[in-house]
């Protein structure tokens, strides 16, 4: 074992560090994490196209790349499924330390300790857990020599290779290289061929010009997504590629930024949007000389658009209520087709919960980090819902916005499409939906284009397809393709044993949001709730909840009916607050086998005030107490 190697082992044992961890002893969450990630924002800015391509070389092998900063935080992850997942068991995550205090020895405390690129293999870790892996990291030094960020690559033992340490090394010099790129002073110091050198080895395009719209130079990227050769390129002007340019320039000139903006590019075969981003080159005199440009294929960004657009799949399958034998059957097998990329239509009267499902189906699934897209195809026109869900071109029609405007189906790209009330959904647009599930492909209004696109559709209804389906309203073709896995939601009605549980846990919810107490009920009350039709379903209940609420009372006429108890001959009964209030504490002082103490705490007020309430409804001792 090497010298510095060994050096660190003893250093490991006469820190107390022991072999069988499995975890660092560091790890920052919550707050801490986001502040750390908001100090090192430049540099996992900068450094991520670079960790990408790194990643691209080695990709299928069983690799995964991380991002640390000076300290040995880890800052980011990316690599293949297994080895991911393995790494993620032993918590090796953002906010994760990896230093020699932390975790024992490894390449990226070695980084810190030698200042120098080191590999590490095999039982060369302190930690045992390691021994499987080998890991290759380099430091990202500023213009001063100090560390500022490290790059490792890891994979299992077996996969060591020098060359694999040297295009770690290679990595962290071209992010180096782009950091001084980034600060102005050191722009104008770097050549011309070292420049090129950088934005070859970067997956976006990057153009420069001058202010008069001569191309100065291109990296190869740029000649792949324009289709020109780089001779027709650099003998353009740049106006002639990128419509509306001086915008640009008159962005920057007035000291502006203009970042991940939408532009159209005229490229070889066609006219294509692009998100550009541009950065002014100064002079000495800190005026500008030459622009940056920087393309990014319009697909990632949508992407993240369709995150912020949609609000995010808040559901999950744990905040579902309910205790029903067949609505638990009903959780169980939609959580068994949730990473399924098949087709599913969720059926259930109004009011049950479809698109609580579809949330939760969605973040149980592989595609939980993608977009979760929601579209009522009931309350869009019938005029509007083709471009609503397919997009359209600049110029497509009157009003069309500039530059035109991506669909919902764009923005779900690799997350999921919840199409509620799809009965809805005119005759015209059927076909042209059962054309997007058959192909995969969809084409905006106004242009030949086809999209590829990658989005699990889920549809939901409150009508009877099979029925509209005879009668000429829906298509059979685009029933099957979507009925491949059918949710049937039952109607409250028909889970009338859930209805304790959903009362209150809603009279919870409801009383905290109006800042009001919760209201307490009759057991002859609840009995009531569970025979009613509950044609609103879940809905309805909430309502009725929240009218409890905010009226403090329970009044037989809430759901247009009297409350019929049968003690002895008496029906019709109307029941008072105050009696209602006199039951519920006499069955909670039962419960507590007439422990005042514990009665006040599960009523939720002061024993003082429960007294008060005794001696009002002359509630008087134990054996009062248990009679009743």
């Amino acid at each position: 074992m090497k010298k510095h190697i060994e050096a660190s082992h003893v250093r490991c044992i006469n820190k107390g560090v022991k072999p069988e961890n499995i975890f660092s002893t560091r790890l920052l969450e919550g707050e801490a994490l986001i502040q750390k990630l908001v100090q090192n924002k430049e540099l996992i800015k900068t450094a991520a196209p670079f960790l990408e391509h790194l990643y691209n070389f080695v990709r299928g092998s069983d690799f995964f790349v991380i991002l640390n900063d000076a300290e040995g935080c880890i800052l980011s992850v990316t690599g293949d499924e297994k080895i991911l997942s393995e790494a993620h068991r032993f918590k090796m995550i953002p906010g994760a330390y990896m230093d020699e205090d932390s975790i024992g020895t490894n390449a990226m405390s070695m980084v810190i300790t030698e200042n120098t690129p080191v590999q590490i293999s095999g039982q060369e870790h302190f930690i045992k857990a390691y021994h499987k892996w080998t890991c290759s990291a380099a430091p990202i030094k500023d213009t001063n020599g100090n560390i500022i960020g490290i790059i490792d690559l890891t994979g299992y033992s077996q996969n060591v290779h020098p060359h694999t340490l040297g295009m770690v090394v290679a990595a962290a010099n071209a992010i180096e290289r782009m950091l001084e790129v980034n600060n102005i002073n050191s722009i104008l110091t770097i050549s011309k061929k070292h420049i090129e050198s950088i934005f070859d080895s970067v997956s976006s395009g990057i153009l420069t010009s001058d202010l008069s719209g001569n191309i100065t130079s291109i990296n190869k990227q740029v000649v792949k997504m324009f289709g020109y050769s780089e001779y027709e390129i650099k003998n353009m002007k740049v106006w002639s590629l990128i419509e509306h340019w001086n915008e640009v320039v008159d962005k920057l000139a007035a000291r502006e930024s203009f970042v991940d903006k939408d532009v159209n590019v005229k490229v070889k075969a066609n006219k294509i949007q692009f998100t550009l981003t541009a950065y002014p080159i100064y002079n000495s005199e800190k005026e500008i000389i030459e622009i940056i440009h920087i393309f990014y294929e319009l697909k990632k960004s949508r992407k993240l658009v369709g995150k912020i657009l949609s609000g995010q799949a808040i559901y999950t399958f744990d905040k579902i209520i309910g205790r029903n034998e067949e609505f638990l059957k009903t959780i169980e097998y939609a959580k068994k087709i949730a990473d399924s990329s098949s087709t599913i239509l969720i059926s259930g009267e109004s009011g049950t919960g479809k698109e609580v499902f579809a949330q939760s189906i969605h973040n149980f699934s592989i595609r939980k980090e993608e977009p979760f897209i929601a579209v009522n195809c009931g309350a869009i026109p019938r005029t509007l819902i083709e471009s609503e869900l397919f997009g359209y071109e600049e110029g497509a029609f009157t009003g069309a916005k500039k530059g035109g405007n991506a669909g919902k189906f764009e923005l779900a790209d690799e997350g999921t499409i919840f199409l509620d009330e799809i009965g809805e959904m005119p005759i015209d647009m059927q076909i042209k939906l059962l054309r997007v599930i058959e192909e995969g492909v969809i084409t905006r209004i106004g242009s030949h284009r086809q999209i590829p696109v990658n989005v699990r559709i889920i549809a939901a209804t409150n009508k009877d397809l099979k029925k509209e389906v005879a009668e000429g309203n829906f298509r059979k073709d685009l029933y099957y393709r979507l009925n491949v896995l059918p949710i049937y939601l039952p109607p409250l009605r028909e889970r009338a044993d859930d209805i304790p549980l959903l009362f209150d846990y809603y009279m919870e919810k409801t009383s905290k949001r109006l800042n009001k107490r919760r209201v307490a009920i009759s057991p002859e009350y609840l009995d009531y709730l569970k025979d009613h039709e509950w044609q609103g379903n879940i809905r309805e209940l909430e309502n009725v909840i929240e009218l409890i609420v905010n009226t403090e009372s329970v009044q037989p006429n809430f759901l247009g009916k009297k409350i019929k108890i049968n003690h002895s001959a008496e029906a019709n009964i109307s029941l008072s607050l105050e009696q209602v209030e006199k039951q519920h504490i006499i069955t909670v002082l039962n419960k507590s086998h007439g422990n005042v103490t514990a009665a006040a705490k599960i009523l939720g007020v002061g024993r003082n005030t429960l007294y008060r309430k005794l001696e009002k409804y002359d509630i008087e001792g134990r054996s009062e107490i248990e009679q009743l």
